[in-house]
């Protein structure tokens, strides 16, 4: 760490907190720099030392993690007019949020989490984490379809990474994505004249869909939360 930087940012990118929770902890006075209470914006150097109180292991313990299975018609974020977010349908004992996005047409797996540091690890198309799709698309699959949906599709100015495709029936099949575009899927079928009639997300990593009812959830936890964290490089 050459340059300093904010007291925030160092806790996050060390995998204390997120942002947002280290700002918490700061204005509880659970921060110290060189043995003193830090101040919110405190830039932190290199030879500083920081520790934390007991509250830091308040926050941890009450890191939550969820399975959510989202239903066709539900946004993930940003509801528009008369849109219901998954929010306006789930409740839980401790406030949580979508990490990442599942278009209103589409549904299945969506995680629900009040930690902040996950987020990044799991979205950023540098990590190349895995996503696991069902589709069914308009019409019988023929030709080089599949292979050129594996290969890589241009969306606009973009080509698609290489991803694995295997067929599930006659109009449908399996899609394991590095890589998250807005619509991706969609685009990608619609680009070689297919239209997507049904999207199922099964799979975030090692954390499967299962037999989840559309609107349930169940926790992550145990060596399946292990696992997912260890995948994005996240202490628990």
């Amino acid at each position: 760490m050459g340059t300093p930087i904010r007291i925030n940012r160092y806790l996050a990118l060390n995998q204390y907190c997120s942002r947002r929770e280290a700002d918490k902890l700061i204005e509880q006075g659970q921060v110290l720099i060189n043995g003193k209470p830090a101040v919110l914006g405190m830039l932190v150097k290199e030879n500083d030392k920081i520790s934390l109180r007991s509250g830091f292991k308040k926050v941890e313990a009450g890191r939550v993690y969820l399975a959510f299975n989202k239903p066709v018609g539900i946004v993930s974020h940003g509801p528009e007019g008369n849109q219901k977010s998954i929010g306006d349908i789930f409740r839980y004992k401790t406030r949580v949020f979508p990490v990442g996005r599942l278009d209103k047409d589409s549904h299945g797996l969506i995680i629900l989490s009040n930690d902040g540091r996950i987020t990044g690890r799991l979205l950023d198309p540098e990590f190349e984490h895995e996503k696991e799709y069902l589709v069914e698309v308009d019409k019988s699959i023929q030709g080089g379809f599949l292979k050129k949906m594996s290969g890589g599709v241009r969306i606009g100015d973009s080509l698609t990474r290489p991803c694995r495709v295997s067929p599930v029936g006659s109009n449908k099949f399996r899609i394991i994505l590095t890589e998250g575009k807005k619509r991706q899927i969609r685009k990608m079928c619609l680009a070689l004249n297919y239209v997507v009639k049904d999207l199922k997300r099964v799979r975030i990593l090692n954390i499967e869909l299962g037999n989840l009812k559309p609107g349930g959830h169940r926790e992550i936890k145990d060596e399946e939360l292990s696992l997912f964290l260890s995948a994005i490089g996240i202490r628990k």
